[in-house]
């Protein structure tokens, strides 16, 4: 069986704790402080990023499930969008450069099967977040 502490230690480990976390410095340490204000110019670059992903965020808390279907049915829409841009584009090499080596064809294609598979995942996570979504519509 352990040793409970006493109440001593207890008291002197919870104040080298609190000293340790405070923000203390002698005033020789003046470079310290400088370089601790810089930090804050670092982020603000990142700022309108975050005000650009505010709304989403916000609006898709506000409308909760329905929020997560309209999410959903855009990132299916978005897979689907990929899915066609990459058999034009792959219909445009064949008809603009015609009939290509092996090699060309072999890259060609891999290109194209490389764009639908993502487009694929894009399409069954659109369509697992619309399922998610009316499921949370039909519990609530």
């Amino acid at each position: 069986m352990a040793a409970v502490p006493d109440a001593g230690v207890v008291a002197r480990l919870f104040a080298l704790i609190l000293v340790d976390s405070c923000d203390i410095h002698s005033p020789h340490e003046t470079t310290a402080m400088r370089t601790r204000g810089s930090e804050s110019f670092i982020v603000l670059p990142l700022l309108p990023i975050f005000l650009i992903g505010v709304f989403p965020m916000l609006l898709l808390s506000l409308l909760g499930p329905a929020g997560l279907i309209i999410l959903g049915i855009l990132v299916a829409c978005a897979g689907l969008t990929d899915i066609l841009d990459a058999s034009g584009t792959f219909s445009e090499q064949i008809i603009v450069h015609g009939y290509a080596r092996g090699s060309e064809r072999a890259g060609q294609r891999t290109a194209l099967r490389t764009e639908m598979r993502f487009a694929s995942i894009m399409i069954a996570a659109g369509a697992g977040l619309a399922v998610a979504g009316i499921g949370g519509l039909a519990l609530s």
